[in-house]
């Protein structure tokens, strides 16, 4: 008599080629865990959510900064490509009138706003009263001999000498259309 069958009436034994045919049976005698357990090990668990989480915060929070300097280049880089836009109408205008116009209405952009939603700055200094509102620099010697074009920058406050502070941030256009970028950047 086999040794697992000792002490079960015969009656009871029912052979494996009989059970094998049983609808839903598993012959499985390699798997030690019961059918349930499978199941409950295929998904994650709270702490590994929670982990994976942290990981994605982490990295999000080291990667804004980046992000947020790439936006502001790249504002930068738009007030300046409109800057020299406008300066080229303006250079077509003076050539059609021998002239500049008093207003960007003249070359077709009156209210065109720059990257951070101020409209550009335009200063005939031909019409303009006085010296006082043409843009300086350090020396306080006017930029521009032409005009003043330029964008109020990220923070939209402006004054004339490009070394103040609320100047610092604008994108200027200076030494009559041969620099055009940030005030911080330009060095007479």
């Amino acid at each position: 008599m086999i040794p697992e069958l000792r002490g079960t009436p015969a009656s009871r034994v029912v052979p494996a080629a009989q059970i094998a045919h049983v609808d839903g049976y598993k012959d499985d005698r390699t798997s030690l865990q019961p059918p349930h357990a499978a199941a409950r090990a295929v998904g994650f668990t709270a702490i590994e959510i929670m982990l994976g989480i942290a990981i994605v915060g982490i990295v999000a929070v080291l990667a804004y900064p980046s992000y947020a300097s790439y936006r502001d280049r790249t504002k930068v880089l738009q007030a300046v490509l409109d800057i020299k836009d406008m300066d080229f109408r303006l250079q077509a205008y003076w050539q059609d009138y021998r002239a500049y116009p008093p207003t960007l209405a003249g070359i077709g952009i009156a209210g065109k706003l720059d990257p951070w939603g101020n409209p550009y700055q335009y200063v005939n200094l031909d019409t303009a009263k006085g010296k006082g509102s043409a843009r300086k620099d350090k020396n306080l010697v006017p930029i521009n001999s032409d005009f003043d074009l330029y964008s109020m920058g990220k923070d939209g406050a402006s004054v004339g000498p490009l070394t103040a502070k609320a100047s610092r941030d604008d994108i200027v256009r200076a030494n009559d259309g041969r620099f055009v970028g940030l005030a911080s950047d330009f060095d007479p």
